[in-house]
């Protein structure tokens, strides 16, 4: 959707045309992205080439779903009045949309699961919505412009309360014919090591998922497991650094764990880049300890792929929603 801005003579665009008064016409194309999370709703406003012309958020309605759609249009309107611009709109969701039925279906946030999320939203709006799940938008706004811009094919995983992915490959999105493309999180633990087999129990009724070791919880129940005090992966993380060695163990485990979770990507999908976001990509020695542990279970002489923390932080979802029209 376009429409037209005015800036001052001096400053010069491309594609521009002249206006009155000894301004310059400028189309504006405005692409608005709603990130839809458990415990906020953000928005964001990004002209063509990705600059934030306005951001919002908003607390999410806990357990209530129309509560979810109306914060949601709310939103979307402020934001146009603000702007005084009308724009295409794309929502980062947990979950998928079902191809079977067209609902919600895998988002750990349960009261969405079943629902119409994008026919009302279209209905709220009068406009047509895109909607894709959270992973793949972090995935699609690094693949874009951030850390892996310019890859031709992005592994996206995000490693915070759970631990899900997205795939990009040449600018669009990977969704496969079931729309779940990416769910690395909910397989098991490859080449499992003692004690591993079975593994924790995981939300979606299996046990030792990826996601039960690799998110922050997951990696606190080890700590602890293993004889530590009840602490958060930031603080395991700290300590290890100030030297505590059972908080380095855990963080040992950690890292193991991830090279091999990480190996099994590479040789399913070789992918050029892989980005981590989420809480747990903060811990920068993870790029350097990872690669240097995946080439023992990479079917490969040697592993090219790119391990790289991610350039947009918890910004990276939303940014991704409001690329979904480019995708």
């Amino acid at each position: 959707m376009r429409c037209f801005a005015h800036r001052e003579r001096r400053v010069w665009h491309r594609g521009g045309t002249r206006g009155s008064e000894g301004r310059e016409e400028i189309e504006v194309r405005v692409k608005l992205g709603v990130d839809l999370g458990g415990t906020k709703i953000e928005i964001i406003a990004l002209d063509d080439r990705g600059g934030e012309l306005m951001r919002r958020r908003v607390a999410t309605p806990q357990g209530d779903y129309p509560g979810a759609l109306r914060a949601i249009a709310d939103l979307v309107r402020m934001t146009e009045a603000g702007l005084g611009l009308r724009g295409t709109l794309g929502v980062a969701t947990p979950g998928a949309i079902s191809r079977a039925t067209g609902l919600l279906k895998n988002s750990n946030s349960t009261h969405l699961n079943g629902r119409p999320i994008r026919q009302d939203l279209e209905a709220l709006l009068q406009r047509e919505v895109r909607i894709a799940n959270d992973a793949n938008c972090f995935a699609l706004s690094e693949a874009t412009d951030g850390a892996a811009a310019g890859a031709a094919v992005v592994f996206g995983a995000i490693l915070g309360t759970g631990t899900g992915a997205g795939i990009v490959v040449n600018g669009h999105v990977l969704t496969g014919p079931n729309a779940i493309a990416g769910e690395w999180g909910h397989n098991p633990m490859p080449w499992p090591e003692q004690g591993e087999r079975s593994g924790p129990p995981c939300y979606c009724g299996r046990s030792g998922c990826i996601e039960t070791y690799l998110s922050g919880p997951g990696m606190a129940r080890d700590h602890e497991r293993a004889g530590g005090e009840k602490l958060g992966a930031e603080a395991i993380a700290a300590r290890a650094a100030a030297g505590d060695a059972t908080c380095e163990a855990t963080l040992r485990r950690h890292e193991d764990r991830l090279a091999r979770s990480l190996a099994h990507v590479v040789n399913i999908l070789d992918p050029d880049v892989i980005v981590l976001g989420g809480g747990m990509s903060n811990i920068g020695r993870l790029y350097e300890n990872v690669p240097r542990l995946w080439g023992r279970f990479v079917f490969s002489d040697r592993v090219d792929t790119r391990l790289v923390r991610n350039r947009f932080g918890d910004s990276s979802g939303v940014r991704g929603a409001a690329w979904l029209w480019e995708s």
